[in-house]
């Protein structure tokens, strides 16, 4: 089976490969990125290979890259049922994403998110999906209501093992409903 990828108007979102560890490690090592999202600031172009092939090749992870450039510059995943953080049934997924800083405020990760809602809602017929972000992450809330999720719940003292910490979590969904409605608009 041929791996799965996406495009948008302005975006590729394809697999991981192991040629993206020096563009991943070039927008991982800045600490805006990393611990924003849960994960330590990257150490070296050895230590991002070691994540795309443990991490980021999952199923359902995709990079972000800019159409016209050759390296990822953010990440995306949906992760279904169990392979979700969060308690969902196989029905559900849940969306995750980072971009590098250089990209910041371009509205490239709410482009990449509706087209993972897309995916999720249309080809793999997902009831819910749901994001989260730590207290504090605006951007990435932001995202969120810009993309429709509405918020649900906050849980507190989350375990952030990759960090070793414990975090706030603002946990959203959208239903496929709700998605559907915003479609029309």
């Amino acid at each position: 089976m041929e791996p799965i990828k996406l495009e948008t108007a302005r975006l590729i979102l394809r697999p991981w490969r192991d040629t993206d560890a020096e563009s991943l490690y070039r927008y991982s090592k800045n600490p805006k990125v990393g611990p924003a999202a849960g994960w330590p600031v990257h150490t070296s172009v050895e230590d991002s290979r070691r994540v795309i092939r443990d991490i980021l090749s999952a199923k359902g992870t995709f990079a972000v890259v800019p159409k016209g450039e050759a390296g990822a510059v953010g990440s995306i995943g949906l992760m279904i049922g169990e392979q979700s953080n969060l308690s969902i049934p196989d029905d559900e997924g849940e969306i995750g994403y980072w971009i590098g800083v250089p990209y910041w405020g371009r509205g490239l990760i709410p482009e990449a998110v509706r087209e993972m809602l897309r995916y999720g809602f249309e080809d793999k017929k997902l009831k819910n999906i749901w994001c989260d972000y730590f207290d504090g992450n605006e951007k990435s809330h932001r995202v969120q209501e810009k993309c429709g999720f509405q918020y649900q719940y906050t849980q507190e003292n989350v375990p952030c093992t990759a960090m070793h910490t414990t975090v706030t979590l603002h946990v959203s969904r959208i239903t496929r409903e709700q998605w559907l409605e915003r479609e029309k608009q």
